[in-house]
């Protein structure tokens, strides 16, 4: 089978074709990438509740070898639930059109093509996808939670505004991937809605990438002397 993915640009009047094999490499490593994204972040505020909390022993409490574990565990967990994603979606009978809704094969348009989707399939891939974004934002509020019962806590304004300030870029971050991606992958589907996620999957697959560089940067002060010029 060959499936045919409608072109984002040129008002899709361009189409390319892609196999199912490579189709599926394809989703794999997108899925695979995004959801280790997610669990990096959760890492990254776990790191900044413990800067806060033990400043003075951070060197000691976040060393190379916990930062690697954490980013090992983050790779490991996040191609291990794109491996079942892709699996359940790749194992389903395609009989209907071949072309994709969509400017790269990701999961809605792809199983919008399959005769054979059940609902056992839809709830096996959205527990997954909850996991992935569910579980993850959680562990993040956590850590927040108390990060603010630690800041409310210190005496001085210019202690609590040095300690926010450092949160800041992730909490953009955070909140610019999150509130894309659920609207994407935790709403109901249907084929009149992959118009939509077209457009915002340009959004979190260009933008944000492009954005979190600069969200981060923001914080350097060489950065900050050069727009204020």
């Amino acid at each position: 089978m060959v499936i045919i993915p409608r072109m984002l640009v040129d008002l899709l009047s361009k189409s390319k074709t892609i196999s199912l094999p490579e189709c599926a490499t394809q989703m794999f490593f997108f899925f695979g990438l995004a959801a280790n994204n997610c669990f990096i972040m959760a890492a990254m505020s776990y790191d900044r509740y413990t800067a806060i909390h033990n400043p003075l022993h951070y060197p000691v409490l976040m060393t190379i070898k916990i930062c690697f574990h954490l980013m090992m565990a983050s790779w490991v967990v996040g191609f291990l639930i794109s491996l079942c994603i892709t699996i359940i979606i790749f194992n389903l009978s395609f009989c209907d059109s071949n072309n994709i809704q969509h400017f790269f094969c990701d999961i809605s348009p792809v199983v919008h093509l399959a005769c054979d989707y059940t609902s056992h399939e839809a709830m096996a891939i959205f527990v997954l996808s909850a996991f992935v974004l569910v579980g993850s934002f959680i562990l993040i509020m956590i850590s927040y939670v108390f990060i603010v019962s630690l800041v409310v806590k210190m005496p001085s304004a210019k202690g609590r505004y040095k300690a926010f300030s450092t949160c800041s870029s992730h909490l953009t971050v955070v909140s610019i991937h999150y509130g894309f991606a659920c609207f994407v992958y935790l709403r109901p589907k249907n084929s009149d809605s992959f118009h939509e996620d077209m457009l915002m999957a340009v959004t979190y697959t260009v933008l944000t990438p492009l954005l979190n560089p600069i969200v981060y940067s923001l914080r350097n002060k060489e950065m900050q002397m050069a727009l204020r010029k």
